[in-house]
């Protein structure tokens, strides 16, 4: 499959995508990921190996489409809420006690 990312163009295959990763350890994965094979790598991480380009040449959304269209599953970054962490108030209001109430 022929994509354009970072403006130049590349021929994708799925199995060239899965040879290119073959060996290669993912990262932690902090937002978009790419499953391939059993392992979630970040966006980023996929289209360097595929691309042999720096990351900061190529957006994520580029790498998602073209992974998409081959077939691989990709997450989006979650906006799953906060997870709830306290502020100093909080913390501050929670070490004094809750109030009680009457």
């Amino acid at each position: 499959m022929r994509c354009v990312i970072a403006r130049f163009p590349f021929e994708l295959t799925k199995g060239g995508v899965l040879e290119s990763m073959k060996g290669i350890k993912p990262e932690p994965v902090t937002g978009e990921s790419v499953i391939i094979g059993r392992r979630h790598y970040p966006v980023k991480q996929v289209g360097q190996v595929i691309t042999r380009q720096d990351r900061r040449d190529f957006s994520a959304a580029e790498v998602l489409r073209a992974m998409a269209q081959l077939g691989f599953t990709c997450r989006a970054l979650s906006k799953a809420a906060p997870l709830g962490i306290p502020g100093s108030l909080q913390h501050a209001s929670a070490m004094l006690g809750t109030p009680v109430t009457v």
